[in-house]
């Protein structure tokens, strides 16, 4: 199956600065992916050069099978974006808004527009101001600009920024159900790594402008499924217990617990041994790794 974008050994190049060095990767059809990454760490510039706002030093960005540098209109078509912020008339309905977008499109007929409009499920308050819509309103009527040429791809930069816990699971429920209904791959890029952990299939992580992993999220995930948490006291003797078992692995202590890689067949052998050992055991917990704790992993050697 052919990818709806393919981007290969992608280079940014600014005053002798790479903000982008050589990223590679693709988005497959119905596939919500992640890319995710620190603020500065090149997302958005990837982004720009995505949809054509800035050119690449070098490498090759193919949407649709079209090359962006080489057949720029054909490729163009298959993507709707909003970069950074939704740009939108305040003082126009959300409707007036939609059909300012859909003439500079050309060709979309108001059955389109109608269609995005109960795609976004703004039915109810699309014939109103702009002005007066909450953050995550804007938000659902940018989306709804960005679906208007019934694009194969929707590009999302940051769309959670400053939207309260209630909009960020909105729209978090909202592009999965988009996905599902219509097909449509999506791509979207964030610094808030639980709502990534939540939301895409696959992820891809950036720092300073280079691609550190791209993987399924399960896959990142269940690396660590066997990660034990102990709460126990005296907290440095039942660490040197621990750490001297077979069985045991990666044992660190992190503020008042421990934790390790274990089987999690041999975990009521370990609790046994630190109960023998005069150790009060408090909390046995399995404690997969998240995608934050799996960031900070990846990055290590580069932050330091």
């Amino acid at each position: 199956m052919e990818s709806v974008l393919k981007v290969e050994h992608l280079t940014k190049l600014v005053k002798g600065k790479k903000l982008v060095d050589d990223v590679s990767f693709s988005v497959q059809p119905g596939e919500i992916f992640g890319f995710l990454g620190p603020n500065g760490a090149g997302k958005t510039t990837t982004i720009r050069m995505l949809v054509g706002l800035i050119k690449p030093s070098s490498g090759k960005i193919t949407l649709g099978g079209h090359n962006v540098q080489t057949s720029f209109k054909q490729a163009m078509r298959q993507v709707g974006s909003i970069v950074e912020n939704p740009e939108l008339y305040g003082y126009l309905t959300g409707w007036e808004n939609l059909r300012q977008f859909s003439r500079m499109l050309g060709g979309i007929p108001e059955e389109r527009i109608q269609e995005t409009v109960k795609q976004v499920k703004l039915d109810m308050r699309i014939h109103e101001k702009v002005k007066t819509y909450s953050l995550g309103m804007k938000q659902r009527l940018g989306i709804a600009q960005a679906l208007l040429g019934n694009p194969n791809l929707l590009i999302l930069d940051e769309p959670t920024n400053g939207l309260d816990p209630s909009g960020i699971r909105e729209l978090r429920t909202f592009v999965r159900n988009l996905v599902q209904e219509s097909q449509i791959s999506v791509f979207i890029s964030s610094h808030l790594l639980s709502e990534i952990q939540l939301m895409c299939d696959r992820v891809a992580i950036i720092n300073k402008g280079k691609m550190i992993t791209i993987a399924e999220v399960s896959e990142l995930i269940g690396t660590s499924s066997d990660r034990v948490e102990w709460k126990a006291t005296p907290l440095n003797e039942a660490f040197s217990l621990l750490e001297s078992m077979e069985e045991v692995h990666e044992a660190a202590i992190k503020e008042d617990r421990i934790f390790c890689t274990v089987d999690p067949a041999t975990v009521s052998q370990c609790t046994r041994l630190l109960v023998e050992n005069g150790i009060e055991v408090h909390s046995v917990n399995e404690k997969p790794l998240t995608l934050e704790e799996l960031f900070m992993d990846l990055t290590k050697e580069e932050q330091a």
